[in-house]
């Protein structure tokens, strides 16, 4: 067998290869193209030297803030809350707010008062020191110093801004980076120069350390012993950012416009999500098991594999269409000859609790014989250069041309194109190669920063637009898919994007590798991306390119179970990949991860809740919870999901134990119940059947089996704690129930209580209570006894739960 898998696998190669072929000749004249159009379009050159502010003229007062007068420059410093702050340097283009989702801010009271080297204004909570020379230095209210600023340099439209550094500081963010978690590299305790830079590129499948890749957003988090800080730079521009002994953003044009948020890592997400939006809240089903490869093609292929799925007892949410179930890889197409009955065949999935998400691409085939190209020439809805000529990019349709989302009608017009596929029962969308990608044989894969941009009515160009191309294309189907189906929750995954997407898409890692290295890094960027404000996103699991062991295969989805986009995706050219691709043991160790993460779903649905309420993301860094721990402040290789479980993935082929930092606590082995103290290194064991699993003391662990809740408790060993499980109908709009428990353990025993908010009827049969670290002697319900089997006790509806332990 080993042979002929061997063989098939080369057969693969050969044909993807030859599926790659047909493209080379148009890149090359391509590059060509692009190349001459911006040398034509060159813009001029600059000035040389650097302009800085110089000094201080004048300071006044403003409703919320102050406004600050320099020789070469003017400084707008905005309150718009008590811990944010927006800071506007002019001269400047400024940013269209593609961005910001709250404008209307209630009044702040600041003051501004000179001092002996500049001005301060403040508010109640943070402090903004200016001095002479346009250095500005951001304090809490207690005095510590939280980022400091040197003063900005011009160079005709570019703009560069640096920060002083603390040595120990660790910076986390930028949005998808194939990096360490930390991106400020330290070696020695010396900080070493670490560059990435800010435009949305494909790197045609990537490796750890490979930059930049698909999401680039210029936000990073700084973490030092002071305290911890955000800076969102409201600039889609062309950038570069550097960490060394200063924190360097360098744009190539634009304004220099950015907000400063000061609070702990919670407080700074939850400000940063209220400024940029939250992402709301999904339909319960996309946190189940998705199923995708390139290479479905057909109806037939689709109904054999979720037949495999019911065949091998698998849970299974969602499957996902690649580019070769259409029309010579057409956008808003489905090939009707290998689907010919789509409607009927997305129902008979609908009825088997299964949907069907269908791939989307931004380029239009350049043919007259294409409908959407002749209504977009007449809508004058694609790119040009600035002669007017359109700009045409080999991609997977052939010559293709590329919608102006900046313009306000072309968005209207393409979330129209949405409506026939919703009609025929597509449940969602993911969208490719909207960085823009294109196909290109040297230099940037993407349009001619010449290409001309509408933004608004302003007018603009490519510089400034291709960060922001994907986030306006996903806004433009999430209101679509909101307007048509108004009683159903919208479900769009995008590859690319900017500061915002979090409001309508979720986002998956790419083109990865398969391999062990890729593996650990997907814990980081996932995590990074949750730092950057976006809250769902996960891998595809045992990477795109290559072809994963068993071993690999089961790690990886291990380590998926705990993420919230849940997905196997593979490339044309490999092995086909499914939860049974490698028989057992491997299926039945597959099996049980799949059946945990959907007995999980009322946690991760009242984690997504809570992140539609607070802006966190339910995949936390381990010093989320404990920012002054030092210890934590690079692990990357271990997350939080939640604020119960601490996971820890095998990130190594042949390892059945690793290594974990524990923050302070104490913590329960999932698998044995086994009580850990925490602020300790410690050895965790990991059979291939099993991942390094953590519950916090103190948590209340709701999961479900069919039509019962069940809580596990893991309680402190003395004190109070608190649980939360929010449910709804699963999808749209309507009422809604949250129930809370309160857990308090003292010597005698443990005590719960529950009470419950909201309309919506508690749609489970009954409640199971699994009570772990606790030895129950007696349990009564409401001052009834009630029997106590295995440390499990079931029940209706109770409001006070008493347990005596033993002694």
């Amino acid at each position: 067998m080993g042979f002929f898998r061997q063989l098939s696998l080369t057969a693969k190669f050969i044909l993807g290869s030859l599926f790659y072929l047909k493209y080379q000749l148009p890149a090359f004249v391509y590059s060509f193209k692009r190349d001459r159009t911006e040398r034509q379009f060159a813009s001029s050159a600059l000035p040389n030297g650097f302009t800085q502010p110089g000094k201080l003229l004048q300071a006044e007062s403003s409703s919320q803030g102050a406004r600050f007068y320099f020789e070469q420059a003017e400084l707008e410093i905005t309150f718009l809350a008590s811990d944010l702050v927006r800071i506007k340097w002019s001269p400047g283009i400024a940013p269209i707010p593609y961005a910001i989702a709250h404008h209307d801010w209630a009044d702040v009271e600041t003051q501004l008062a000179e001092t002996e080297t500049g001005w301060v204004v403040s508010s109640s909570d943070l402090k903004v020191l200016v001095d002479s020379s346009a250095h500005l230095t951001f304090c809490n209210q207690a005095g510590q110093v939280l980022r400091e600023e040197l003063p900005p340099k011009r160079q005709g439209d570019r703009w560069i801004h640096q920060a002083r550094l603390q040595p120990e500081e660790c910076i986390y963010g930028l949005g998808e980076r194939a990096s360490t978690l930390n991106l400020r590299a330290v070696e020695d305790e010396q900080p070493s120069s670490r560059s990435y830079r800010m435009w949305n590129f494909d790197p045609a499948g990537y490796d750890p350390g490979t930059d930049p890749i698909y999401i680039c957003i210029p936000i990073y988090c700084g973490l030092h012993r002071s305290g911890s800080y955000l800076t969102f730079f409201e600039n889609s521009f062309d950038a570069k950012f550097t960490f060394a002994e200063t924190a360097t953003a360098d744009f190539e044009g634009g304004a220099l416009q950015y907000y400063v948020i000061a609070g702990d890592p919670p407080q700074l997400l939850e400000r940063y999500t209220q400024l940029t939006g939250r992402s709301p809240l999904p339909a319960r089903w996309t946190l189940g098991y998705h199923q995708s490869r390139w290479g479905f093609r057909t109806e037939a292929t689709i109904r054999d594999e979720v037949k495999q799925f019911q065949a091998h007892t698998l849970p299974l949410s969602a499957i996902h269409l690649d580019i070769d179930c259409q029309v010579g890889h057409r956008a808003f197409s489905i090939d009707p000859k290998r689907f010919p009955k789509l409607a009927s065949f997305t129902q008979e999935l609908a009825e088997l609790d299964v949907r069907f998400i269908a791939i989307n691409n931004p380029g239009i085939r350049s043919s007259r014989e294409s409908n959407l190209f002749l209504e977009g020439q007449v809508l004058e809805a694609f790119c040009t250069d600035p002669n007017g000529e359109l700009i045409v990019a080999p991609v997977w349709a052939g010559r293709t041309v590329f919608p102006d989302f900046t313009k306000p009608k072309v968005r209207a017009w393409w979330s129209r194109q949405y409506a026939y596929l919703l009609e025929a029962g597509v449940n969602g969308f993911w969208h490719d190669m909207n960085e823009p990608t294109v196909f290109a044989t040297w230099g940037d894969r993407s349009l001619p920063k010449a290409a001309q941009h509408d933004m608004e009515g302003r007018g603009g160009d490519h510089r400034e637009a291709h960060n922001v191309y994907a986030l306006l294309q996903a806004e433009a189907a999430y209101q679509r898919l909101r307007q048509y189906r108004p009683q159903q929750r919208p479900f769009i995954v995008s590859r690319s994007g900017w500061a915002g997407l979090q409001r309508y898409a979720w986002v998956w890692t790419g083109d990865t590798a398969s391999s062990w290295g890729a593996l650990r890094q997907t814990i980081a960027t996932v995590v990074g991306l949750g730092l950057s404000g976006i809250p769902y996103s996960g891998p595809d699991i045992g990477g795109f390119q290559g072809n994963p062991s068993a071993e690999l295969y089961v790690r990886w989805l291990q380590m998926a179970t705990f993420l919230t986009f849940y997905r196997t995706h593979v490339a044309n050219n490999v092995q086909p990949r499914a939860p049974w691709t490698y028989g057992e043991p491997y299926l039945s160790i597959i099996r049980h991860f799949m059946q945990l993460r959907y007995r999980l779903l009322p946690y991760l649905y009242t984690l997504a809740w809570e992140t539609s309420q607070k802006g966190y993301p339910p995949v936390r860094p381990l010093f989320w919870f404990s920012w002054h721990d030092e210890r934590l402040w690079a692990i990357e290789d271990a997350f939080f999901l939640g604020e119960a479980l601490l996971v820890y993935p095998i990130v190594q082929a042949g390892l059945r134990s690793r290594t974990a930092v524990l923050p302070q606590g104490q913590w329960y082995d999932f698998w044995n119940d086994t009580v850990i103290e925490g602020d300790q290194t410690v050895e965790l064991a990991a059979p291939l059947d099993q991942i390094p699993l953590l519950v916090r003391a103190g948590s209340i662990l709701p999961m479900e089996d069919h039509d019962q809740l069940i809580l596990h408790l893991y309680p402190l060993q003395h004190g109070t704690s608190e649980g939360r499980v929010y449910s709804d109908a699963g999808d749209g709009y309507g009422e809604w129930r949250l129930d809370r428990f309160w857990m308090q353990r003292n010597e005698q025993g443990l005590t719960l209580s529950w009470e419950q908010q909201g309309d919506y009827d508690f749609h489970y049969q009954g409640v199971r209570l699994h009570i772990h670290g606790l030895s129950v002697k007696q349990a009564w319900i409401d001052g009834q006894p009630v029997a106590v089997e295995k440390q499990q006790i079931e029940w209706q509806r109770f409001g006070q739960v008493y347990l005596q332990s033993e002694v």
